[in-house]
């Protein structure tokens, strides 16, 4: 459930209506999925490709998989091939979710909904089925709401997953912690030898950056989303104190102990050098991407 980093949506209203006829072509539900490359440059090179997905699906990919990613101030729909590849994604700005909580419950199913109605009509397939996510401190009741959100807008939720531990389906870190940095918290989880040896959350993310523009400039917090998605390079040394926080977050949910390398998902750090004041605050090394604010949307797809 995350938030920033995406472009500017085109209009459109969440309340459309679904379609009683659903799309021509049922999927099978594969029993697995191939995973996606490893390293660092590869999943560069997927995300680039995801990017370029954004409501225009990849010719020659069958979606075999969805992910509904319910975030703080965006809804994204995502959607991978056999390969665990990238073939489609949307989203919608929607401010339905607080700190992993769905607080307007029908805003939230308007919103799948009308995402769900859009992407069959690119693919010219039905969504029978998808994966959601959530953080993870959030308590199992309202992590079954999300669950729910799904139900209601008519499609079956097959996973239920929290966004660490979906942002690694698509990493495969190993070795070190993958640290999803959200609208209101902060996830990390530490891998050693293949296996979660933790995982955590805390408050404090992409919101209280928000906050700290709107207080400087004197603007609303939506104001100060947009323009710290848009001229980040502005703002980013009256951020500094914002990032230094997230990244004493990140130490104390790794226990004060380098985890070796710290991968950052999330769209909410896409800051210039907000990898480089994290590194310094901690030491230890930090490897960003470009539009991390994909990997924890298809890594849901991927689960």
């Amino acid at each position: 459930m995350k938030t920033s980093g995406y472009p500017s949506a085109v209009s459109s209203s969440p309340n459309v209506a679904r379609r009683t006829a659903r799309t021509i072509l049922r999927l099978p539900h594969p029993a697995t999925i191939k995973p996606p490359p490893e390293t660092a440059g590869h999943i560069e090179a997927f995300l680039a490709d995801a990017v370029s997905r954004l409501r225009v699906p990849a010719v020659g990919r069958t979606p075999v998989r969805f992910g509904i990613d319910l975030g703080t101030a965006t809804i994204v729909l995502t959607a991978v091939d056999v390969n665990g590849q990238p073939v489609y994604w949307d989203f919608l700005r929607a401010t339905v979710v607080r700190d992993g909580v769905v607080v307007d419950f029908q805003g939230a199913v308007d919103a799948v909904r009308a995402l769900s109605v859009r992407a069959e009509a690119a693919l010219a397939c039905s969504i029978e089925t998808a994966a959601t996510a959530h953080p993870p401190a959030v308590p199992a009741s309202d992590c079954r709401a999300c669950r729910f959100v799904l139900q209601q807008a008519g499609i079956e939720c097959r996973s239920l997953v929290d966004e660490v531990t979906a942002a690694n389906a698509l990493l495969k870190v190993r070795d070190g912690a993958v640290v999803d940095v959200g609208g209101g918290s902060t996830g990390v989880g530490v891998f050693h030898k293949g296996e979660r040896v933790s995982l955590s959350d805390r408050a404090g993310g992409g919101h209280q950056l928000d906050l700290i523009v709107a207080g400087a400039l004197g603007i609303s917090i939506t104001q100060a989303e947009e323009h710290k998605r848009e001229h980040g390079a502005d703002v980013a040394s009256m951020l500094r104190p914002g990032i230094e926080r997230i990244a004493e977050s990140i130490r104390l949910q790794c226990g004060g102990t380098s985890p070796g390398m710290v991968h950052l998902a999330g769209g909410a750090l896409r800051l210039p050098q907000a990898d480089a004041v994290i590194s310094h605050y901690l030491g230890w090394p930090v490897q960003a991407y470009n539009h991390a604010e994909l990997i924890t949307p298809f890594g849901i797809a991927v689960s």
